[in-house]
Protein backbone atom coordinates (compact mmCIF):
# COMPACT_ATOMS: atom_id res chain seq x y z
CA UNK A 1 0.00 0.00 0.00
CA UNK A 2 2.85 2.37 0.86
CA UNK A 3 4.44 1.67 -2.53
CA UNK A 4 1.23 2.62 -4.32
CA UNK A 5 1.07 5.84 -2.30
CA UNK A 6 4.65 6.73 -3.30
CA UNK A 7 3.80 6.20 -6.99
CA UNK A 8 0.76 8.50 -6.71
CA UNK A 9 2.86 11.21 -5.01
CA UNK A 10 5.56 11.00 -7.68
CA UNK A 11 2.95 11.20 -10.43
CA UNK A 12 1.40 14.31 -8.87
CA UNK A 13 4.83 15.92 -8.51
CA UNK A 14 5.55 15.23 -12.19
CA UNK A 15 2.25 16.86 -13.22
CA UNK A 16 3.02 19.89 -11.04
CA UNK A 17 6.51 20.30 -12.58
CA UNK A 18 5.06 20.09 -16.12
CA UNK A 19 2.42 22.69 -15.33
CA UNK A 20 5.00 25.03 -13.79
CA UNK A 21 7.19 24.69 -16.88
CA UNK A 22 4.27 25.52 -19.16
CA UNK A 23 3.32 28.51 -17.02
CA UNK A 24 6.91 29.79 -17.12
CA UNK A 25 6.97 29.48 -20.90
CA UNK A 26 3.71 31.43 -21.26
CA UNK A 27 4.95 34.15 -18.89
CA UNK A 28 8.18 34.50 -20.83
CA UNK A 29 6.26 34.93 -24.09
CA UNK A 30 3.92 37.48 -22.54
CA UNK A 31 6.89 39.46 -21.25
CA UNK A 32 8.36 39.56 -24.75
CA UNK A 33 11.38 37.41 -23.98
CA UNK A 34 11.60 35.93 -27.47
CA UNK A 35 15.15 37.20 -27.75
CA UNK A 36 16.17 35.09 -24.76
CA UNK A 37 14.56 32.05 -26.34
CA UNK A 38 16.45 32.63 -29.59
CA UNK A 39 19.72 32.92 -27.65
CA UNK A 40 18.97 29.64 -25.92
CA UNK A 41 18.25 28.00 -29.27
CA UNK A 42 21.59 29.25 -30.63
CA UNK A 43 23.42 28.01 -27.53
CA UNK A 44 21.85 24.55 -27.70
CA UNK A 45 22.54 24.28 -31.43
CA UNK A 46 26.19 25.22 -30.88
CA UNK A 47 26.47 22.65 -28.10
CA UNK A 48 25.16 20.03 -30.53
CA UNK A 49 28.07 20.79 -32.88
CA UNK A 50 30.50 20.66 -29.97
CA UNK A 51 29.06 17.30 -28.91
CA UNK A 52 29.49 16.01 -32.48
CA UNK A 53 33.15 17.03 -32.65
CA UNK A 54 33.97 15.76 -29.15
CA UNK A 55 32.16 12.49 -29.88
CA UNK A 56 34.12 11.87 -33.10
CA UNK A 57 37.39 12.62 -31.32
CA UNK A 58 36.33 10.24 -28.54
CA UNK A 59 35.71 7.47 -31.07
CA UNK A 60 39.18 7.93 -32.51
CA UNK A 61 40.85 7.98 -29.08
CA UNK A 62 39.00 4.83 -27.96
CA UNK A 63 40.04 3.07 -31.17
CA UNK A 64 43.70 3.96 -30.66
CA UNK A 65 43.66 2.90 -27.01
CA UNK A 66 41.90 -0.42 -27.54
CA UNK A 67 43.08 -1.62 -30.96
CA UNK A 68 46.03 -3.55 -29.46
CA UNK A 69 43.84 -5.14 -26.79
CA UNK A 70 41.55 -6.95 -29.19
CA UNK A 71 41.91 -10.63 -30.05
CA UNK A 72 44.89 -11.59 -32.23
CA UNK A 73 44.47 -12.74 -35.82
CA UNK A 74 41.94 -15.49 -36.41
CA UNK A 75 43.43 -18.90 -35.61
CA UNK A 76 41.25 -20.90 -38.00
CA UNK A 77 40.69 -20.93 -41.75
CA UNK A 78 36.99 -20.27 -41.25
CA UNK A 79 37.77 -17.53 -38.73
CA UNK A 80 39.67 -15.56 -41.38
CA UNK A 81 36.58 -15.55 -43.60
CA UNK A 82 34.39 -14.51 -40.67
CA UNK A 83 36.79 -11.67 -39.82
CA UNK A 84 36.51 -10.47 -43.42
CA UNK A 85 32.70 -10.60 -43.16
CA UNK A 86 32.85 -8.53 -39.98
CA UNK A 87 35.13 -5.98 -41.67
CA UNK A 88 32.70 -5.58 -44.58
CA UNK A 89 29.80 -5.20 -42.13
CA UNK A 90 31.64 -2.60 -40.04
CA UNK A 91 32.64 -0.60 -43.12
CA UNK A 92 29.07 -0.47 -44.44
CA UNK A 93 27.45 0.29 -41.09
CA UNK A 94 30.29 2.69 -40.22
CA UNK A 95 29.70 4.76 -43.34
CA UNK A 96 25.97 4.91 -42.58
CA UNK A 97 26.69 5.81 -38.95
CA UNK A 98 28.98 8.73 -39.75
CA UNK A 99 26.73 10.13 -42.49
CA UNK A 100 23.55 9.97 -40.41
CA UNK A 101 25.10 11.24 -37.17
CA UNK A 102 26.90 14.15 -38.82
CA UNK A 103 23.71 15.16 -40.66
CA UNK A 104 21.71 14.82 -37.44
CA UNK A 105 23.87 17.27 -35.47
CA UNK A 106 24.51 19.64 -38.39
CA UNK A 107 20.78 19.85 -39.12
CA UNK A 108 20.10 20.50 -35.44
CA UNK A 109 22.41 23.52 -35.70
CA UNK A 110 21.38 24.77 -39.12
CA UNK A 111 17.62 24.47 -38.64
CA UNK A 112 17.37 25.71 -35.08
CA UNK A 113 14.44 27.89 -34.10
CA UNK A 114 15.02 31.47 -35.35
CA UNK A 115 12.89 34.55 -35.75
CA UNK A 116 11.37 34.75 -39.23
CA UNK A 117 12.09 31.12 -40.13
CA UNK A 118 9.38 28.53 -40.41
CA UNK A 119 9.83 24.78 -40.85
CA UNK A 120 8.57 23.21 -44.06
CA UNK A 121 6.27 20.21 -43.89
CA UNK A 122 6.20 17.38 -46.41
CA UNK A 123 3.12 15.20 -46.26
CA UNK A 124 4.85 12.46 -48.25
CA UNK A 125 7.65 11.89 -50.71
CA UNK A 126 7.42 8.54 -52.47
CA UNK A 127 10.91 8.69 -53.98
CA UNK A 128 12.65 9.40 -50.69
CA UNK A 129 10.60 6.77 -48.87
CA UNK A 130 11.44 4.22 -51.56
CA UNK A 131 15.17 4.84 -51.39
CA UNK A 132 15.48 4.93 -47.60
CA UNK A 133 13.52 1.66 -47.42
CA UNK A 134 14.90 -0.21 -50.42
CA UNK A 135 18.60 0.57 -49.95
CA UNK A 136 18.80 -0.55 -46.26
CA UNK A 137 16.66 -3.62 -47.05
CA UNK A 138 18.92 -4.61 -49.95
CA UNK A 139 22.06 -4.00 -47.89
CA UNK A 140 20.76 -6.07 -44.98
CA UNK A 141 19.76 -8.87 -47.34
CA UNK A 142 23.28 -9.02 -48.75
CA UNK A 143 24.87 -9.02 -45.28
CA UNK A 144 22.50 -11.75 -44.07
CA UNK A 145 23.23 -13.85 -47.17
CA UNK A 146 26.99 -13.57 -46.50
CA UNK A 147 26.44 -14.59 -42.88
CA UNK A 148 24.29 -17.58 -43.86
CA UNK A 149 26.96 -18.71 -46.29
CA UNK A 150 29.55 -18.90 -43.50
CA UNK A 151 27.03 -20.49 -41.12
CA UNK A 152 26.17 -23.25 -43.61
CA UNK A 153 29.90 -23.83 -44.18
CA UNK A 154 30.81 -24.49 -40.54
CA UNK A 155 27.66 -26.54 -39.84
CA UNK A 156 27.79 -28.65 -43.01
CA UNK A 157 29.38 -32.08 -43.28
CA UNK A 158 33.04 -32.05 -42.27
CA UNK A 159 35.74 -33.17 -44.73
CA UNK A 160 36.47 -36.94 -44.80
CA UNK A 161 39.87 -36.48 -43.12
CA UNK A 162 38.45 -34.51 -40.20
CA UNK A 163 39.15 -35.73 -36.70
CA UNK A 164 36.15 -36.04 -34.39
CA UNK A 165 35.96 -34.77 -30.82
CA UNK A 166 32.89 -34.93 -28.63
CA UNK A 167 32.37 -31.85 -26.43
CA UNK A 168 30.06 -32.10 -23.42
CA UNK A 169 29.26 -29.20 -21.12
CA UNK A 170 28.04 -29.46 -17.56
CA UNK A 171 27.87 -27.08 -14.64
CA UNK A 172 30.60 -25.88 -14.59
CA UNK A 173 33.25 -27.53 -16.77
CA UNK A 174 33.83 -29.13 -20.15
CA UNK A 175 34.59 -32.76 -21.05
CA UNK A 176 36.17 -33.89 -24.32
CA UNK A 177 36.00 -37.44 -25.69
CA UNK A 178 38.34 -38.73 -28.40
CA UNK A 179 37.95 -41.99 -30.33
CA UNK A 180 40.86 -44.40 -29.99
CA UNK A 181 42.57 -46.44 -32.70
CA UNK A 182 39.24 -47.64 -34.07
CA UNK A 183 38.34 -44.01 -34.92
CA UNK A 184 34.76 -44.47 -33.67
CA UNK A 185 33.11 -43.02 -30.58
CA UNK A 186 31.22 -45.59 -28.53
CA UNK A 187 27.53 -45.43 -27.64
CA UNK A 188 26.22 -43.43 -24.68
CA UNK A 189 23.16 -43.60 -22.44
CA UNK A 190 22.42 -40.70 -20.10
CA UNK A 191 20.95 -43.17 -17.57
CA UNK A 192 24.44 -44.62 -17.07
CA UNK A 193 26.04 -41.31 -16.05
CA UNK A 194 27.77 -41.86 -12.72
CA UNK A 195 30.92 -39.95 -11.87
CA UNK A 196 31.42 -42.12 -8.79
CA UNK A 197 31.80 -45.08 -11.15
CA UNK A 198 34.16 -43.27 -13.56
CA UNK A 199 31.44 -42.79 -16.14
CA UNK A 200 30.77 -39.02 -16.41
CA UNK A 201 29.40 -39.30 -19.95
CA UNK A 202 27.23 -42.40 -19.62
CA UNK A 203 29.32 -44.60 -21.90
CA UNK A 204 27.93 -48.07 -22.60
CA UNK A 205 30.75 -50.37 -21.56
CA UNK A 206 29.30 -53.33 -23.45
CA UNK A 207 29.99 -51.44 -26.67
CA UNK A 208 33.55 -52.37 -27.74
CA UNK A 209 33.98 -49.01 -29.47
CA UNK A 210 33.97 -47.43 -26.01
CA UNK A 211 36.96 -49.42 -24.76
CA UNK A 212 39.57 -47.11 -26.30
CA UNK A 213 37.75 -43.75 -26.04
CA UNK A 214 39.74 -41.15 -24.09
CA UNK A 215 38.02 -38.48 -21.95
CA UNK A 216 39.96 -35.31 -21.13
CA UNK A 217 39.39 -31.89 -19.58
CA UNK A 218 41.60 -30.33 -22.29
CA UNK A 219 40.80 -29.97 -25.98
CA UNK A 220 43.69 -31.15 -28.17
CA UNK A 221 43.60 -30.27 -31.89
CA UNK A 222 45.92 -30.84 -34.83
CA UNK A 223 47.13 -27.83 -36.78
CA UNK A 224 46.05 -27.82 -40.42
CA UNK A 225 43.63 -30.72 -39.92
CA UNK A 226 39.84 -30.19 -39.90
CA UNK A 227 38.11 -31.08 -36.65
CA UNK A 228 34.44 -31.84 -36.17
CA UNK A 229 33.01 -31.05 -32.75
CA UNK A 230 29.99 -33.09 -31.68
CA UNK A 231 28.48 -30.88 -29.00
CA UNK A 232 26.06 -31.69 -26.20
CA UNK A 233 25.14 -30.80 -22.62
CA UNK A 234 24.56 -32.84 -19.49
CA UNK A 235 22.27 -30.38 -17.71
CA UNK A 236 21.38 -26.86 -18.91
CA UNK A 237 22.06 -24.94 -22.12
CA UNK A 238 25.72 -24.00 -22.50
CA UNK A 239 27.58 -22.53 -25.46
CA UNK A 240 30.92 -23.58 -26.93
CA UNK A 241 32.70 -20.25 -27.39
CA UNK A 242 35.90 -20.30 -29.45
CA UNK A 243 36.94 -16.63 -29.58
CA UNK A 244 40.38 -17.22 -31.08
CA UNK A 245 38.82 -19.29 -33.87
CA UNK A 246 35.87 -16.83 -34.25
CA UNK A 247 33.27 -19.56 -33.76
CA UNK A 248 30.58 -20.58 -31.30
CA UNK A 249 27.80 -23.14 -31.03
CA UNK A 250 25.09 -23.88 -28.46
CA UNK A 251 25.33 -27.02 -26.32
CA UNK A 252 21.73 -28.12 -25.77
CA UNK A 253 20.60 -31.03 -23.56
CA UNK A 254 19.21 -33.84 -25.71
CA UNK A 255 19.83 -32.00 -29.00
CA UNK A 256 23.32 -32.69 -30.42
CA UNK A 257 24.87 -29.88 -32.47
CA UNK A 258 27.96 -29.94 -34.67
CA UNK A 259 30.62 -27.55 -35.82
CA UNK A 260 33.82 -27.98 -37.81
CA UNK A 261 36.86 -25.83 -38.53
CA UNK A 262 40.55 -26.05 -39.38
CA UNK A 263 43.13 -24.62 -36.92
CA UNK A 264 45.80 -22.46 -38.60
CA UNK A 265 48.41 -21.97 -35.89
CA UNK A 266 49.77 -24.15 -33.11
CA UNK A 267 49.76 -22.85 -29.57
CA UNK A 268 53.53 -22.28 -29.82
CA UNK A 269 53.16 -20.30 -33.06
CA UNK A 270 50.43 -18.11 -31.57
CA UNK A 271 52.58 -17.48 -28.49
CA UNK A 272 55.30 -16.08 -30.77
CA UNK A 273 52.83 -14.04 -32.83
CA UNK A 274 51.30 -12.44 -29.72
CA UNK A 275 54.59 -12.05 -27.87
CA UNK A 276 53.06 -13.89 -24.90
CA UNK A 277 55.10 -16.96 -23.90
CA UNK A 278 52.23 -18.12 -21.67
CA UNK A 279 49.59 -17.88 -24.38
CA UNK A 280 46.85 -20.54 -24.23
CA UNK A 281 43.81 -20.94 -26.47
CA UNK A 282 40.57 -20.90 -24.48
CA UNK A 283 37.15 -22.49 -24.83
CA UNK A 284 34.57 -20.53 -22.84
CA UNK A 285 30.86 -20.83 -22.15
CA UNK A 286 29.06 -18.03 -23.99
CA UNK A 287 25.65 -18.79 -22.45
CA UNK A 288 24.82 -17.75 -18.89
CA UNK A 289 24.38 -21.13 -17.21
CA UNK A 290 24.40 -20.54 -13.48
CA UNK A 291 26.39 -19.16 -10.55
CA UNK A 292 29.66 -20.74 -11.73
CA UNK A 293 29.31 -19.63 -15.35
CA UNK A 294 32.41 -17.40 -15.10
CA UNK A 295 34.62 -20.39 -14.29
CA UNK A 296 33.49 -22.60 -17.16
CA UNK A 297 36.70 -22.33 -19.17
CA UNK A 298 38.84 -25.05 -20.75
CA UNK A 299 42.30 -24.93 -22.30
CA UNK A 300 42.82 -25.77 -25.98
CA UNK A 301 46.13 -27.18 -27.22
CA UNK A 302 46.81 -26.93 -30.95
CA UNK A 303 49.78 -29.11 -31.90
CA UNK A 304 51.29 -31.14 -34.72
CA UNK A 305 49.90 -34.55 -35.68
CA UNK A 306 52.91 -36.28 -34.12
CA UNK A 307 52.50 -34.41 -30.84
CA UNK A 308 48.79 -35.22 -30.79
CA UNK A 309 49.42 -38.91 -31.42
CA UNK A 310 51.97 -39.02 -28.60
CA UNK A 311 49.56 -37.28 -26.23
CA UNK A 312 46.66 -39.60 -27.12
CA UNK A 313 48.87 -42.69 -26.73
CA UNK A 314 49.86 -41.52 -23.23
CA UNK A 315 46.24 -41.29 -22.07
CA UNK A 316 44.27 -44.08 -20.43
CA UNK A 317 40.86 -44.79 -21.88
CA UNK A 318 37.85 -44.09 -19.68
CA UNK A 319 37.01 -47.79 -19.84
CA UNK A 320 40.43 -48.64 -18.44
CA UNK A 321 40.07 -46.04 -15.67
CA UNK A 322 36.67 -47.45 -14.73
CA UNK A 323 38.09 -50.96 -14.72
CA UNK A 324 41.03 -49.97 -12.53
CA UNK A 325 38.66 -48.14 -10.18
CA UNK A 326 36.54 -51.25 -9.71
CA UNK A 327 33.51 -49.85 -11.52
CA UNK A 328 33.83 -52.60 -14.16
CA UNK A 329 34.50 -56.13 -12.86
CA UNK A 330 37.58 -57.83 -14.31
CA UNK A 331 37.24 -61.04 -16.31
CA UNK A 332 38.30 -63.19 -13.36
CA UNK A 333 35.86 -61.40 -11.05
CA UNK A 334 33.01 -61.88 -13.50
CA UNK A 335 33.84 -65.60 -13.76
CA UNK A 336 33.83 -65.94 -9.98
CA UNK A 337 30.40 -64.29 -9.84
CA UNK A 338 28.89 -66.77 -12.33
CA UNK A 339 26.89 -69.78 -11.04
CA UNK A 340 28.81 -73.04 -10.87
CA UNK A 341 26.75 -74.56 -13.67
CA UNK A 342 27.67 -71.74 -16.06
CA UNK A 343 31.41 -71.97 -15.49
CA UNK A 344 33.47 -73.70 -18.16
CA UNK A 345 34.70 -77.12 -17.00
CA UNK A 346 38.42 -77.50 -16.57
CA UNK A 347 40.06 -79.78 -19.13
CA UNK A 348 42.46 -82.42 -17.77
CA UNK A 349 45.44 -83.43 -19.87
CA UNK A 350 45.97 -86.73 -18.01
Amino acid sequence: MSGFFVVIVLLLLFIIVVQIAKASEYVAILKGEKKTQEQNNRLHATLMLVFLIVGLIGLYVCHELLKDKLLPVAASVQGVAIDHMMTVTLVITGIVFFITQILLFVFAYKYRGREGHQASYYHENSKIEFFWTAIPALTMTILVAIGLKHWFTITSAAPPNAMVVEVTGKQFNWMFRYPGKDGVLGKKDYRLIDEGKFNPLGQVWSDPYNHDDVVSSELHLVVGRPVKLEIGSRDVIHDVGLPYFRLKMDAVPGVPTTLWFTPKYTTAQMAKMTGDPNFVYKLVCDQLCGAGHYSMVANIVVETQQEFDQWLASQKSQYQLAKEGGAIPSDSTRMAMLPVSSKKPEVSLK
